[in-house]
């Protein structure tokens, strides 16, 4: 067969997005439907920023979840192919066999791989770390942001202390303490994933509580169904094989092997707990300055009159009124998170050697990069447009809170 030409490749690219073009096409549809019942995110339909940088985001977020599903990649992102070493985008296969995709659309890397399905299944990695450990670190800063700014005194003292700690040590310093392996062994990150991944719980007992208080009949029946719940998630998360640390000098059980939901990968733990730990100081700032702000306002003062209790004062008045911030900040955090799974990757920490994440790829891809671009240059733009369409929604978020 002969090389494919430039159209080709784009033309067929293009054609192996076709359940992601779908997807946002009917995300679009309805969210325009029903975009004055959708709240802030139907009102970022009359920002055209945020709408680029929303599509370009589900973008990635549809390419990640098909490409997990196979439903995009063309070869299988670790396999070797003889004869594939840094050929160039659209290279046919020296002999392809029944059912085999015959060509490397965006080329091989130096380990004869494909580039474009290294690529896609980078997005899947992205996508299940980035969100959920920029979630996890709101769930810490909110959880103890909160009562720090609202009660000021020596809680607040301590807490920021113990914020301005964190954020004292260089970022890559730290996630190269956290991620190293004797750091690792001794069941540190486990340990912190323990502590970390409880905020969560803590976070639903006391809104649900504060919320029905009032209500003990609603209150307890929900109060056990959703801790029980978010409890054995949480026993899932930090164990492995059913252990929390599993060392051949000592072992923590966890759970029971046969009700653990999953089970997280060590790199994959390690570099969550890591980006949860370094972002939640930061949120914790941002959340106690609002809460000075906002328990100023006569709201919160009528709040207080009616004989209302802290919490709930806290997480249904002071909080609905500092989303807007916090959403804009929510979207910038995961590109900043996203740019921190790059730089391990990049600097081999924490995830596989062989892992797809985009990192990882242009840092085996540089290597080489005065000769062969095709291997480090889509992960570097894969990366590139992740964090722009971040930082647009955010842009849109940003312009359309301030219209409430």
């Amino acid at each position: 067969m002969e090389p494919l030409g430039t159209f080709d490749i784009i033309t067929r690219i293009l054609w192996q997005f076709t359940p992601v073009w779908i997807a946002l096409i009917i995300l679009f549809a309805l969210s325009a439907a029903f975009k004055r019942r959708l709240g802030l995110y139907g009102k970022l339909f009359d920002s055209p920023i945020g709408m680029i940088g929303f599509a370009i985001v589900m973008f990635w977020v549809f390419t990640g979840i098909f490409g997990a599903m196979d439903l995009i990649v063309t070869h299988d992102a670790l396999e070797q192919v003889s004869g594939m070493k840094n050929k160039a985008p659209g290279t046919p296969l020296p002999d392809p066999g029944d059912g085999v995709y015959p060509w490397y659309l965006l080329g091989g890397d130096n380990l004869a791989r494909d580039v474009f399905s290294r690529m896609v299944k980078g997005a899947w990695v992205v996508v299940q770390i980035a969100p959920l450990a920029t979630l996890f670190a709101f769930m810490v800063g909110i959880t103890l942001g909160l009562p720090a700014g609202y009660y000021g005194g020596r809680l607040d003292t301590v807490l920021s202390f113990l914020a301005n700690l964190i954020l004292a040590f260089p970022v890559i310093l730290l996630f190269y303490l956290l991620v190293t392996p004797e750091i690792v062994d001794s069941g540190v990150p486990s340990y912190m994933a323990a502590v970390l991944f409880v905020f969560p719980i803590i976070f639903a007992g006391v809104l649900l509580n504060s919320r029905y208080h009032t209500q003990p009949r609603i209150r307890t029946p929900l109060l056990v169904g959703v801790l029980g719940v978010l409890i054995w998630f949480y026993l899932s998360l930090i164990s492995t094989g059913g252990y929390l640390v599993n060392t051949p000098l000592y072992s923590i059980p966890a759970l029971p092997e046969i009700v653990d939901l999953f089970d997280v990968p060590g790199g994959i733990l390690v570099v969550f707990v890591s980006v949860v730990f370094v972002n939640s100081p930061t949120v914790f700032r941002i959340v106690r300055g609002l809460t000075m702000d906002i328990k100023t306002r006569d709201y919160v003062a009528a709040a207080q009159t009616r004989g209302e209790g802290p919490w709930y004062i806290m997480l249904w008045e002071i909080l609905p009124n500092a989303r807007g911030p916090l959403i804009v900040d929510f979207c910038l955090r995961i590109g900043y998170t996203t740019i921190l799974l790059g730089t391990l990757g990049f600097f081999g920490l924490g995830l596989p050697p062989e892992s797809p994440d985009w990192g990882s790829t242009i840092n085996e891809g540089r290597k080489l990069l005065s000769i062969y671009l095709h291997p480090a240059l889509p992960p570097a733009l894969a990366l590139l447009s992740l964090v722009l369409g971040l930082n647009l929604l955010a842009d849109g978020l940003r312009e359309e809170s301030l219209k409430d």
